[in-house]
């Protein structure tokens, strides 16, 4: 059994009583309708921008990795679970068809510090921008030693969720607009979902591409180090409307990009970023899903893996495999002392490869750039 931990002010709670009080049992004044999530009281009306939706869970052995962290997976997971909470409450915050908000992609998310073995993980969702028919939500995740007290910002993410409606799933409904405290907040917002939207939109000309086996594969390239992961969809891998979890997904992506950096470099590694994960298409329970990974491109302390995600409709005849959602995600080689160390340089070996490796370059230079802009002094 895993355990919530989230405290709820005693003052939030005096007040609320303090307000019920007042009214009197009959009165048809209401205070602001709120939502308990891990029992914490948070509000989520469309009207309301600013209150996030906050879950908490102490890490357990089973969630660590090999090195002893916590699995760059769960904190995925946890990540997406709480995206899915707070925008499927804003998409129903008005009356009209009900409906269930699915992930459609995750922007570039950092992995700033480890969370360990027996931390508190608090997840914060909150809206931050909604078009007509996506949602865009912040998460931060803190670690926190609660023998300590000592609390840091482990993780960053940016999530798009559509909704889809209960009667009909691949019907995309509209989304309640927010309220923002500035006008500049919508203009950001929007310029963020256009560049998203252009971006889905290159990525999609990659779906046919497929991670083919090699036999004797040379060390250092790219087909030594490449992996696949075959896993039925189960009832426990998807919602209460059949499909599977975004989060899910995310978790096995992560594994998948594991196992070929530790191929690749065989030593400790961990996840350091993950760029764009998109999600192209719904997967269905009783889906055969294939997760595959392959270097792209390597540093002199960083390998960068893409990681496909093939559904095959083994109990639907009349539809065939399609490409269901494709990422990069960064790792990062450690000693046992949690140093980092060298990686082995990757050998690209035919030209798709090496156009592969050049584009790789590319990301792995504009942030770094991105990163040192950051950095740099203000005058």
């Amino acid at each position: 059994m895993k355990l919530l931990v989230c405290a709820v002010p005693l003052r939030a709670l005096a007040r609320q009583a303090a307000t019920w009080k007042r009214l009197g049992p009959r009165s048809s004044q209401r205070p602001r309708e709120r939502c308990w999530v891990s029992m914490k009281a948070v509000e989520t009306r469309s009207d309301l921008l600013s209150r996030p939706c906050v879950t908490a869970r102490i890490m357990r052995p089973d969630d660590a990795n090999v090195a002893g962290n916590v699995h760059g997976g769960t904190i995925l997971k946890m990540i997406e679970e709480a995206g899915a909470i707070i925008s499927t409450r804003h998409c129903n915050s008005q009356n009209g068809e009900r409906c269930v908000a699915a992930l459609a992609r995750v922007e570039r998310t950092d992995f700033l510090s480890p969370m360990c073995i027996g931390e508190v993980a608090h997840v914060s969702a909150e809206i931050t921008y909604t078009s007509k028919h996506s949602v865009e939500v912040q998460v931060n995740v803190m670690s926190e030693n609660i023998l300590t007290g000592t609390k840091k910002l482990t993780n960053k993410a940016t999530l798009w969720y559509v909704p889809l409606s209960l009667k009909n799933v691949d019907k995309v409904l509209e989304v309640p607009p927010v309220v923002y405290s500035r006008h500049e907040q919508e203009e950001e917002g929007r310029k963020r979902y256009e560049a998203q939207k252009l971006e889905r939109m290159e990525t999609k000309w990659r779906n046919g591409d497929i991670v083919q086996p090699v036999l004797n594969p040379e060390p250092n390239t790219v087909s030594y180090s490449q992996s696949s992961l075959i896993h039925l969809v189960g009832p426990s891998d998807c919602t209460l409307h059949g499909f599977v979890h975004g989060g899910v997904t995310m978790k096995l992506m992560d594994e998948v990009a594991g196992i070929v950096a530790a191929r690749h470099c065989k030593t400790n590694i961990v996840t350091a970023s993950v760029d764009a994960i998109n999600f192209h298409d719904k997967i269905r329970k009783g889906c055969v899903i294939t997760i595959s990974g392959r270097m792209t491109f390597t540093s002199n302390k960083s390998m960068e893996i893409e990681v496909l995600v093939d559904a095959d409709p083994v109990v639907d005849n009349s539809q065939k495999r399609y490409r269901a959602a494709s990422a990069f995600f960064t790792y990062v080689s450690l000693s046992q002392e949690g140093k980092s160390l060298p990686v082995p340089q990757l050998v690209p070996e035919t030209e798709d490869e090496k156009k592969r490796f050049e584009e790789g370059k590319g990301r792995y230079l504009q942030m770094k750039a991105k990163r040192q802009g950051r950095t740099e002094p203000q005058p």
